[in-house]
């Protein structure tokens, strides 16, 4: 299978094989930390892939011993004299950023080799899914500089919880991969030589599906999680089934299924 290097910064590089789209963080000199230059970068990337009709899934990944220490220094000391008004500017950029990695049309992967740090623990929980390496380390250091994980909060509390949240938001404990498997905050934790095969394995899971049901199911989850059950939500899952059935896709699964042969996205 061809890969493709699509395009490419110092900051990131975009890869194409087959079905699956990669954007890989590629400053391991400065433990992959961003700026607002790297998230306009990563906010252009999922959007583009996103849009790809030809990508089934996308995995975020990084290069050398941490996978993202959150802010890099440089930006930091920009941030240090901002005023509120630039604050808040800048920090709707890392919003929106996250916001489009949630939401991209495709199933996510966050591919975690190494220590995620602050606003990196965004970047794994805005993703679908994540493995991470058994010696990778986390932490939420936000308080011990004064400040608060605001912006990746929506993300990370979904993906830890809120008693986990309570924990770690507090007291900005540096804690293991087992800890972040125990909380949900990743889905795998593997050996360094078994990661690629964890995330192959799972990329083969997602580009063997429905590429339409995959969609409508990540949207599914977006639309009905944490929402109270009421006639509203009900009414909503019950035109979404219907909506699905209905589809070229859901008819040509179910028949296919009847009829003990491979799908049409697989032939």
């Amino acid at each position: 299978m061809t890969t493709t290097t699509h395009s490419s910064s110092t900051n990131l590089q975009i890869t194409y094989e087959g079905a699956v789209a990669r954007i890989t963080l590629t400053q391991p000199e400065i433990r992959n930390a961003f700026s607002d230059e790297v998230i306009a970068e990563l906010t252009a990337a999922f959007t583009e892939v996103g849009g790809r009709p030809d990508v089934r899934a996308v995995v975020l990944a990084a290069q050398g011993p941490a996978f993202c220490a959150g802010a890099n220094l440089n930006w930091m000391r920009r941030m240090a004299d901002y005023t509120r008004e630039e604050n808040v500017a800048d920090a709707g950029k890392l919003a929106e950023m996250l916001r489009v990695i949630y939401a991209c049309e495709k199933p996510t992967i966050a591919r975690v080799q190494g220590d995620v740090y602050a606003g990196g623990m965004g970047l794994v929980a805005a993703c679908d899914m994540a493995v991470a390496v058994d010696t990778a380390g986390f932490c939420l250091s936000e308080v011990k500089l004064g400040l608060i994980p605001a912006t990746i909060s929506p993300y990370v509390i979904r993906a830890m919880g809120a008693r986990a949240a309570h924990r770690y938001f507090l007291t900005a404990e540096r804690f293991d991969a087992a800890e972040a498997l125990r909380t949900g905050f990743v889905h795998a934790v593997v050996a360094a030589d078994q990661l690629d095969a964890k995330v192959d394995e799972l990329l083969k899971s997602l580009t063997s599906a429905s590429p339409n049901a995959v969609r409508a199911c990540k949207k599914l989850v977006l639309d009905v999680a944490e929402r109270e059950i009421n006639a509203g939500l009900i009414a909503a899952t019950v035109q979404g089934i219907a909506d699905i059935r209905a589809s070229d896709e859901g008819k040509e699964g179910v028949q296919s299924f009847l009829n003990k042969r491979k799908p049409a996205w697989l032939i």
